[in-house]
């Protein structure tokens, strides 16, 4: 499992896919954050926040994630390399693991550097240092939680074609369900007396959680059972070819 999640990652940067994720994700957020004239950004505003990046980066990660899935399993089956690494020595959790770890670590490797977005506001506060750390190290963990389940769901939409194009589709129009689709359906007026349910079957909800800087254990939860959901899915649909 291990030498196919290195082969996995290093796939990613033998080839532009890693490095153009990166940049992607740096530049789009430093210009909302930096360049463009607006209330969002931090220079025109006068306040020392990074709210204009963790309001803008769910919507970025919901093209670059699946952009990274969207060739797991496409690819593969495509090829007809699929097959080969179904005679390895692996379990069919391990392989899918090995493909949604990699995905995920190169989300990291994408948030990492935003840490210089958070020491830039750090110094630019009134005294340096003046901004509500808690809150910001908890919408960094948000994130994270949030480009997870955007890997899970791709890795999903990965393994039910062998087109990227159509897996990416189907990625980015699931994620954005899961992010917004549950808001929208709860505002429908039959549905009032399920309002707050629907909303918390939302990523939203969760994430806007999480950024208020208080870990909650159900956010926690909520995050590690929509991967779980997700990723049995995908083992479920590999399985499926020997029935």
């Amino acid at each position: 499992m291990f030498v196919l999640l290195r082969k996995e990652i290093g796939s990613f940067f033998s080839s532009l896919t890693g490095y153009i994720v990166i940049i992607v994700f740096l530049l789009a957020n430093s210009a909302f954050i930096w360049l463009f004239p607006s209330d969002s950004n931090i220079l025109d505003s006068g306040y020392a926040t990074l709210d204009t990046f963790f309001m803008l980066a769910p919507w970025v990660f919901l093209i670059l994630v699946p952009a990274i899935t969207m060739r797991l399993f496409a690819d593969e089956r495509k090829t007809g390399t699929l097959e080969f690494l179904y005679t390895k020595p692996l379990t069919d959790m391990q392989l899918l693991l090995a493909k949604y770890i990699s995905s995920v670590v190169l989300v990291l490797l994408s948030l990492i550097p935003c840490l210089v977005f958070f020491y830039s506001v750090w110094k630019l506060g009134n005294p340096p240092g003046n901004i509500d750390s808690g809150a910001i190290w908890g919408a960094f963990i948000g994130l994270f939680f949030l480009a997870a389940i955007y890997s899970a769901i791709g890795l999903f939409s990965s393994v039910i074609t062998d087109n990227p194009v159509v897996a990416f589709i189907v990625a980015l129009l699931l994620s954005l369900f899961f992010y917004q689709g549950f808001d929208l359906i709860s505002t429908f007026p039959v549905l009032n007396r399920f309002d707050f349910l629907l909303v918390n079957l939302g990523i939203n909800e969760h994430y806007k959680s999480v950024s208020r800087g208080v870990i909650d254990s159900r956010d926690l939860v909520y995050y590690f059972v929509i991967i779980y959901i997700f990723i049995l899915l995908t083992k479920t649909k590999l399985q499926s070819r020997n029935w």
